[in-house]
């Protein structure tokens, strides 16, 4: 009587995860409350003839699953982990249990980074401090038309930012700063990896205009329709505030920047995906502004910007084949938003 052979996810996946681990490793994720790693190791079936190729989302949706099955991808890098905690079954009657399933039935493996890649240096903090200091242009887009509505309608379509590639600025345009990590990752870290940790933290040399910063972060996150912008209730104009140090954080921010280790302070302006409205109050009432573009919007760029090509790179050291490495065309924030059309 023969045995069957072991089950293991397909030679490319394993290249792709031992990539994946070099470049964010995971040991710096927040183990706190995270869940990263190979979450959905899907058996190799060489009949199946998936192609060697990843792709790349922050959230795993129904539609990016239809996208990497369209795609016969071998795996799905999703920032954020599409399993959190602990499951206690596994069914279709459940639409993101439902998505898992179908990969795992066309070989398709699942893994998240998550927090690794915020505390990696270089990684997901670090790319939005090259926004807010200028160290990055955003490269020209295709013009973005608000999508109309119904002439019975007084607002268009929702409107998603679009962030495309950039490329590095001339030294003579980055603005003079410094930056450190807010809470530096518990030793031991991984060789070279000094600096990781949760928030880094801008200081610019001489105070930049609110307004100013606020447009690079725009340009650089895909120019949304709006910023939500939160200032203290002294100011009566944003022409009026002006920034020293900016407090940074990927996704939801509060317990990085609303809570500075011990001796420091509340930056000028802290900068991420979410706070709630009364984390926003509170920092406002200690004269800080706040800048927070829906959760994913301050995520979503880095993937095309930076981790493409990234992975690409370290691919190229472990896999001697042809490959390659996409970006999902449908992933996109929950929110969008509606203008009001005259």
């Amino acid at each position: 009587m023969s045995s069957l052979p072991p089950a293991s996810s397909s030679p490319f996946t394993r290249a792709v995860v031992s990539s994946m681990r070099k470049l964010y490793p995971e040991s710096l994720a927040e183990k706190s409350f995270d869940n990263t790693g190979l979450l959905l190791e899907a058996p190799y079936n060489p009949s199946q003839k998936q192609n060697n190729s990843v792709l790349l989302t922050i959230d795993l949706t129904k539609a990016v699953a239809d996208e990497a099955i369209a795609r016969k991808d071998s795996i799905v890098i999703a920032y954020h982990p599409i399993i959190f905690r602990g499951l206690k079954s596994l069914t279709l009657n459940d639409p993101q249990q439902q998505s898992l399933l179908r990969l795992a039935q066309e070989g398709i493996s699942v893994y998240s980074p998550h927090t690794a890649v915020d505390a990696t240096p270089g990684g997901m903090a670090d790319w939005l401090c090259d926004l807010v200091t200028g160290s990055i242009v955003p490269r020209a887009a295709a013009p973005r038309s608000i999508p109309k509505s119904s002439s019975t309608q007084h607002y268009s379509e929702p409107v998603y930012p679009q962030p495309g590639p950039v490329t590095a600025a001339s030294a003579s345009a980055v603005v003079p700063h410094s930056r450190s990590t807010i809470h530096p990752s518990p030793l031991p870290v991984p060789d070279g990896m000094d600096a990781a940790g949760m928030g880094r933290l801008v200081t610019f040399d001489t105070p930049q205009p609110l307004t100013a910063v606020v447009d690079r972060i725009a340009t650089g996150v895909g120019l949304p329709a709006g910023i939500p912008v939160a200032i203290p209730q002294s100011c009566t104009s944003t022409d009026a505030v002006t920034v020293r140090s900016v407090g940074v954080c990927p996704g939801s921010g509060s317990s990085v920047l609303l809570r500075p280790p011990p001796g420091g302070q509340i930056p000028d302006l802290l900068f991420t995906g979410e706070l709630s409205h009364h984390e926003a109050l509170a920092a406002i009432e200690r004269g800080s502004s706040v800048v927070a573009l829906s959760h994913s919007n301050t995520e979503r760029g880095y993937l095309r910007a930076v981790m493409q090509q990234k992975l690409t790179d370290a691919l190229r050291q472990e896999w001697s084949e042809e490959f390659t490495v996409g970006v999902s065309e449908r992933d996109r924030d929950p929110y969008g938003v509606m203008i009001r059309q005259a």
